[in-house]
């Protein structure tokens, strides 16, 4: 039996190498017949062999095989050698599972296989072909969603799991002017640039900074085009989000007038004095201005003022007619202003929301407050600064007030927290409009704190913050008797 077990020594080896390298190396089909073929023709001679090694042993008179469990042996050990000898070649590869291991999209990359395009759904017989998005394609089948032009570039764009060219991409999903409507041009360099507004979600083309858009005089978007704004007999616009809750003439403003005094009376900061609130027109208080002698520290836009002299002031007396878009009528009167104190009247403009309208109050409250008790000779800064605080400290109660019928007192030394209010709930709710409010309004709110806080400007911006910080570390009443004793910030 030694011719049998050389036979199956031999015999093992190079079907195992062949079967690592078609595992390994993706063996071709041709490869693979090669195989099967080198497989019959070792049977073929295993069975040669047989028969020439025992007519051999008959020749030479050597016992002949008749013992039936030895031939049962020679016969399974002979079914064992025809088995080893069947190896069946390992199963190719699918067509995808190969493409799996290529980039995604590699158009010169050209196997062999039964191929069914995902473009005209016919077979790909031969030629180059494209790997992409889970499926292969004809290269002329490869399309643009948009354009419908074949996609020859190496890099695409895919959006909803289509393809794109990316200029046809770029063109689709170029953002567009929230003001003009139209996609947002390129600069000199070939980038998109546009400007956003840094509180609402506006994006504009930059030349509407220039172009003469108009801006609400409240929360300052710019007019979109399919858009109208209110416009005021002064010129200024009012988008209608901030129309709906605008204090328009002196009357309307009183309720929400001895809010103000409320609030400054829960901080220990009660104003004894009557002192005479106006609505006024952007005209009379630009004159008022220039008539004033003292407190020249004004914003670049106006919209609240605190005086000291006898002046005769034309205040809005009932709320304006509208028509259309725009105010058609005015009712003013003139109003006589008595120095009875340091302070004579608080002017406030009209038309504002009242969340701005009583941040502006409480602002100009509080130079009121400091010129009735005595702070004079401050510098801009300080005093801007810490009216700027008052104002912040209002907006901030209001914004996190409960109910309809509190009103604010103190809870922190930047927050105030809502008490019972003992004046009349029908007529604050009607007069003031202070009442459950819109997500608008508590964004509008939210946005005056912003500009409260953002303010680039010396007198306004950096005076609040270094007010605010004095009253965070040492609280309001000591830094108010700080800066009485000193002139400036603990």
């Amino acid at each position: 039996m030694g011719w049998l077990t050389k036979i199956l020594k031999g015999s093992k080896s190079p079907e195992c190498q062949c079967h690592l390298k078609h595992h390994e190396d993706e063996t071709t089909p041709e490869k693979a017949r090669f195989s099967d073929t080198s497989s019959d023709f070792d049977k073929e001679e295993i069975d040669r062999a047989i028969a020439i090694s025992i007519a051999e042993e008959d020749d030479k008179g050597k016992k002949v095989i008749d013992d039936e469990s030895r031939l049962e042996e020679d016969e399974k050990l002979a079914k064992a050698l025809e088995e080893s000898l069947n190896v069946k070649s390992p199963p190719r590869s699918s067509p995808y599972d190969y493409i799996s291991s290529f980039p995604s999209y590699n158009p010169f990359y050209n196997p062999s296989g039964y191929r069914t395009c995902a473009g005209c759904h016919s077979e790909i017989n031969s030629g180059n072909y494209l790997s992409s998005l889970g499926a292969v394609w004809h290269p002329e089948c490869f399309r643009c969603h948009a354009c419908n032009q074949p996609i020859s570039d190496y890099e695409f764009s895919i959006s909803d799991n289509r393809p794109y060219h990316k200029s046809c991409y770029k063109y689709l999903h170029h953002p567009k002017c929230d003001v003009c409507k139209h996609r947002i041009p390129t600069n000199g360099g070939g980038l998109i640039e546009y400007r956003a507004h840094p509180f609402w979600p506006q994006k504009y083309c930059p030349s509407h900074e220039h172009d003469g858009t108009p801006r609400c005089c409240s929360c300052e978007r710019m007019e979109a085009i399919d858009t109208k704004y209110l416009i005021l007999e002064d010129g200024r616009k009012l988008c209608l989000e901030c129309l709906d809750s605008s204090i328009m003439d002196t009357h309307e403003c009183q309720p929400l007038y001895l809010e103000i005094q409320e609030f400054y009376e829960g901080l220990n900061m009660k104003v004894e004095q009557q002192i005479p609130l106006l609505l006024v027109e952007r005209e009379a208080l630009n004159e008022a201005m220039e008539e004033e002698k003292k407190g020249h520290h004004h914003m670049p836009e106006t919209r609240g003022l605190c005086l000291s002299e006898e002046q005769i002031i034309r205040m809005v007396s009932r709320k304006p007619r509208i028509g259309g878009y725009r105010i058609i009528d005015m009712f003013t009167e003139a109003y006589k202003l008595v120095r009875k104190c340091e302070v004579t009247a608080i002017l406030v403009l009209y038309g504002l929301p009242r969340l701005l309208t009583g941040s502006i109050l409480a602002h100009e409250m509080m130079h009121a407050w400091l010129r009735l008790k005595g702070y004079s000779t401050l510098s801009p800064k300080v005093e801007e600064g810490i009216c700027q605080v008052l104002a912040h400290m209002w907006l901030d109660s209001e914004i996190y007030a409960g109910s309809t019928t509190s009103s604010l007192s103190p809870s922190s030394s930047t927050s105030s927290s809502a008490t019972s209010s003992s004046d009349p709930a029908p007529a604050l709710s009607e007069s003031s409009k202070k009442g459950k409010r819109s997500d608008f309004e508590k964004k509008l709110g939210e946005y005056f704190k912003h500009q409260i806080e953002s303010d680039t400007s010396t007198a306004y911006g950096d005076g609040f913050r270094e007010g605010n910080q004095a009253v965070l570390k040492f609280g309001l009443r000591r830094t108010l008797d700080h800066i009485r004793f000193t002139g400036c910030f603990p």
